[in-house]
């Protein structure tokens, strides 16, 4: 196992007493669809964690890989111009979220992030995310998921 994968799943074990199926796939899942074709799953149940900076404060979007995150919506929910929401850098992504992008959990991160969850995952009864990097996923019920995350529910997506 990748030696991200392995401390993202040594997090889980500390955090949460949580032991995530970690699968890795050597061409990779970077992309939602690439991930939906690796594992044989629908689109929608790939979690995308994508990581936003909103008026300089860094916040991650859980979101099915069927839909995207509207900038606006997410301005929105945290009261502020959709001028003011971008992806965030990925240099800073890896610094303070402490995962590189395409690699990013929905929890276990370095610090506090606030995590909003696409409720259309809700949908299912599992959903796949990334386990610290790009080539590797777990499943996951996804309201545990939310749990885990400490995410709020919510629609921000176009």
């Amino acid at each position: 196992m990748h030696e991200r994968a392995a401390a993202f799943s040594e997090r889980a074990r500390e955090r949460f007493g949580f032991e995530p199926e970690v699968e890795e796939f050597n061409e990779g899942t970077k992309t939602a669809a690439d991930a939906a074709d690796a594992i044989g799953c629908a689109v929608a149940q790939i979690a995308s964690s994508l990581v936003f900076d909103v008026d300089g404060s860094l916040v991650v979007s859980v979101t099915s890989g069927a839909n995207r995150v509207s900038e606006e919506a997410l301005g929105d929910t945290f009261d502020v111009s959709a001028d003011d929401v971008s992806m965030a850098d990925p240099d800073r992504i890896s610094e303070e979220v402490g995962w590189s992008i395409g690699g990013v959990p929905p929890f276990c991160h370095d610090r506090s992030i606030p995590v909003l969850v696409d409720e259309t995952l809700l949908e299912y009864e599992t959903v796949w995310a990334a386990a610290g990097t790009p080539e590797a996923v777990f499943p996951i019920d996804p309201e545990t998921l939310t749990t885990y995350a400490d995410g709020d529910v919510t629609s921000v997506v176009e």
